[in-house]
């Protein structure tokens, strides 16, 4: 039977965002990789914070009762763990996966330093306590978030270069989640404690969405002071409808609006060309993973309306639901009109940046249409005043 690997990888990732416990999302991964790659079992090695070291806290398949879960366990100086870390996994095979095989026919290589091959041997050493046949590494920027350990494929069949390609592909979006994860534990425990620690997590929170893409740096920060002036504008109006609760709740939507992406490939994220259509209706589903990202959190409620709705538009062509006029919450139509100013302004992979004066005659164009009339008026005004 052939697998779809792609096709497993987004179901993968789409059951991961919604995963805020890394016991589970690791058993998750593991219990999938032994199932539908038909490896004899699978382990990983996930870094626990409180002791500051690697445990060995899921094995699943036919060797898992010789692993000690829970009691293999190592330090950061651990041959394998320095291996990873130092990257000399990409040097020597130019990929993030390690194969055995691949590691042992290294050590005849006579270029290699005579450290490099000792610490080499350590490494096959530890693969061979773990009955491991293939190591990658599941990491977040630069930190070793964890190690997952393959064995054999049943039928002692060759792991070939599409299924490291996945398990590859596999790990990353097991890092992102992961970091999420812990994320989301701060997230929730600092909102009990105190609202500034709750803001700075938000804000980390926002910063791990932008760095899956490499044209919006800066974006969310933008966009959630742009949001507020809006707002501040408009509450000189009705101090009642845009109070502080409102700016707040506006603050925390405006910085996560595109969480969702956390759940899109990459690739489609830093796309240079035009999108298919099935990447555009991927893309599409950002404001709904947001949401279902964040719906456990109750007290955002007000927040993932605009998470939900910052993609719909005044006329009723916007999506997820194809709201119109005043069926939109403010709090997504102030968005809405921040996002779109913002993205007219920047530079993109598809097309250059609008000035300041062309982009507000093109948002003055769109009231009415794409845009909330009031919200609007008050960034035209923002801007006349020179204030934006």
């Amino acid at each position: 039977m052939i697998i779809d690997y792609k096709k497993e990888l987004e179901t993968a990732a789409k059951n991961m965002i919604l995963v805020h416990d890394t016991e589970l999302l690791v058993n998750m991964t593991v219990n999938m990789i032994v199932e539908k790659a038909k490896v004899e079992h699978a382990s990983i090695l996930a870094y626990r914070i409180s002791e500051d070291n690697y445990v060995l806290n899921i094995s699943r398949g036919s060797l898992s009762s010789r692993i000690p879960v829970g009691l293999a366990s190592l330090d950061k100086e651990n041959p394998l763990i320095i291996f990873f870390k130092q990257g000399h996994n990409e040097r020597l095979f130019k990929r993030p996966a390690v194969v055995y095989e691949e590691l042992k026919n290294s050590l005849k290589k006579n270029n290699l330093p005579k450290e490099i091959k000792s610490l080499l041997r350590h490494v096959i050493y530890q693969m061979e306590t773990f009955y491991a046949k293939v190591c990658v590494p599941i990491s977040f920027r630069d930190e070793l978030l964890g190690i997952l350990l393959l064995g054999e494929k049943s039928g002692a069949r060759k792991i070939n270069l599409s299924e490291l390609e996945f398990f590859t592909a596999l790990a990353s979006y097991v890092s992102m989640a992961i970091k999420n994860a812990q994320l989301f534990k701060e997230l929730e425990a600092e909102w009990e404690k105190k609202h500034q620690l709750f803001m700075r997590t938000t804000i980390a929170l926002a910063a791990a969405i932008e760095a899956k893409d490499n044209y919006t740096h800066g974006h969310t920060t933008r966009v959630t002071t742009l949001s507020l002036l809006i707002a501040e504008r408009l509450a000189e109006r009705n101090k009642k409808e845009f109070n502080g609760k409102f700016l707040e709740d506006l603050q925390v939507a405006s910085l996560l609006h595109d969480i969702g992406k956390i759940g899109i490939p990459e690739y489609i994220l830093n796309k240079s060309g035009p999108l298919t259509e099935d990447e555009r209706s991927m893309i599409k589903e950002h404001p709904l993973k947001g949401v279902a990202i964040l719906k456990s959190i109750k007290e955002l409620e007000i927040s993932i309306l605009g998470v939900k709705y910052h993609h719909e538009r005044y006329d009723g062509l916007g999506y997820p639901e194809g709201l119109k006029g005043e069926e939109i919450p403010m709090i997504a139509s102030i968005i809405s009109v921040a996002d779109s100013y913002d993205a007219m302004t920047t530079n993109r992979p598809y097309r250059n940046r609008l000035s300041r004066g062309d982009a507000i005659e093109e948002m003055r164009y769109l009231i009415g249409k794409q845009f909330h009339p009031r919200v609007t008026s008050a960034l035209v005004e923002l801007s006349q005043e020179e204030k934006i």
